[in-house]
């Protein structure tokens, strides 16, 4: 029902809108063990005195006015609305807490959205598992505000009054291989030349270029498809082990090896001898647009002239992974990461990737913006994002927290993968469409698999 605009009223931003259309509709869903039982009434008091239960987005409805036009406005927050409590088990044939869990998220990633006479966000409370699962329309913020909010509400384990530790800013040494002044006119040349590039593939696979379809391809209308989610784990430790193999690499760039590698081995599984050698499936990577990289205070969030103001902030680039056969040193497909992912760092491919949406919006319209990013997600065979984590154990209103897993609704393309690191691990989600991608439990062990081969071929170099 169409609700005419006051004064108080706030429009939504223009990437919320987006998020809002049929076709590009967005839920996050966080995923939290406990390691204690969950105390139900303790969970609720929490959440109403957090920032959660304090935030303007969280507190307001979605509203339209006349005209058609998206606006906040504020409400009064009921929790008992917003907090489900699930006291059976959610799988009875399923003994594994997990498994069951992400059995239950994988049925609400489609054709669940959330309910818009409450403000759009739920908290499920799985007590017989031992887990919560934050259910929030990406319409309210993007990953880097949503986990910088959760953070703010949690506590440390090892002291229960401090928040816990966000990421410590790098520091950057300047390079001084080539004189100034050349060094700057070759960057700037680099810079434009690449942009150019890469910014006019953007445009055209948002338009007709695609993909050649594989055992892991989806296309239009896979969203509708029923989902299956798996867990992919590793040991930070292990990744940055490898990536001291290749100079000045990176966990994102031992992630993308690693998407690179294990797609390659779940491919030569699959559809053996079926593929050519180089094929290319294209990714599709979130890029946090905000100043300062990783978590944020949320006091700065919230600040209207802040840099890293809350919101969705991020732009997208383009990962292209090859398929290679198996045999193949498995550092190689970290050296072909560490290439591309330099070359996009060195574009603007991200901030200009928004600017467009930007200026579709402004230009064509919500529908049309829409329409054009649900082509880019039917011409492309990933979604995938990374996300920096608290760096120590913590607690959610006084119960101590064991593992945060992030994924998302589901999405024309058959494969999505959301990591995130909690205190020395990093665990992937990978939700797939199951008619395409039945078994996405083996495709997590080959991303894991990946990650040993690369370890072990890490330390044979370093004694060679």
């Amino acid at each position: 029902m169409a609700c005419p605009g006051t004064f108080s009223d706030e429009p939504l931003s223009p990437a919320g809108r987006l998020f809002l259309q049929r076709k590009t509709d967005v839920v996050i869903h966080c995923i939290a063990r406990t390691k204690n039982p969950i105390d139900v009434d303790g969970a609720k008091a929490t959440i109403m005195s957090s920032p959660m239960g304090q935030h303007p987005r969280f507190c307001s409805l979605l509203v339209r006015d006349e005209n058609g036009f998206e606006h906040w406005r504020k409400t009064r927050l009921d929790v008992d609305r917003h907090v489900i409590v699930v006291k059976n088990r959610v799988n009875e044939d399923e003994e594994d807490d997990e498994v069951a869990v992400n059995r239950y998220v994988a049925d609400l990633s489609v054709s669940s959205p959330l309910s818009t006479d409450k403000p759009l966000w739920e908290v499920h409370l799985l007590t017989a598992h031992k887990h919560v699962v934050f259910r929030i329309h990406h319409s309210l913020g993007d990953g880097i505000s949503l986990m910088s909010m959760l953070m703010a509400s949690c506590r440390k384990v090892s002291d229960p009054d401090a928040l816990p530790m966000m990421v410590p800013e790098k520091t950057t040494e300047k390079r001084r291989d080539s004189p100034w002044l050349l060094g700057s006119m070759w960057g700037f040349l680099k810079m434009a030349w690449l942009t150019l590039v890469f910014v006019l593939e953007f445009l055209l696979r948002s338009l007709f270029v695609s993909d050649r379809k594989t055992a892991v391809s989806g296309g239009d209308g896979v969203e509708l498809w029923p989902r299956k989610l798996a867990t992919a784990k590793f040991l930070l430790h292990d990744m940055k082990e490898v990536k001291k193999a290749i100079p000045d690499a990176t966990i994102n760039d031992v992630l993308f090896g690693i998407v690179s590698c294990g797609l390659s081995r779940y491919l030569d599984h699959s559809t053996p001898n079926a593929l050519h050698e180089g094929l290319r499936m294209t990714g599709v990577a979130m890029v946090n647009l905000r100043a300062k990289p990783g978590l944020q205070e949320i006091s700065k969030l919230m600040k209207d002239n802040s840099e890293t103001r809350w919101g969705n902030r991020f732009g997208v680039i383009l990962l292209p992974v090859f398929y290679h056969k198996s045999g193949n040193d498995p550092l190689e497909y970290l050296k072909r990461a560490k290439v591309m992912v330099d070359r996009k760092k060195q574009s603007l491919e991200a901030y200009f990737s928004y600017r467009i949406g930007d200026l579709t919006m402004t230009l064509l319209g919500t529908k049309y913006a829409s329409l054009i990013n649900y082509k880019l997600l039917c011409n492309t065979t990933f979604t995938i994002s990374n996300l920096i984590g608290p760096l120590e154990d913590i607690t959610l209103s006084g119960n101590p927290i064991s593992s945060i897993k992030v994924s998302t609704s589901s999405l024309p393309q058959a494969l999505t993968m959301h990591m995130v690191s909690y205190a020395g691990k990093a665990e992937m989600q990978i939700l797939v469409a199951k008619d395409i991608i039945p078994d996405p439990e083996f495709l997590a062990k080959c991303f894991e698999d990946a990650l040993l081969e690369m370890k072990v071929a890490a330390k044979e170099a370093d004694k060679a």
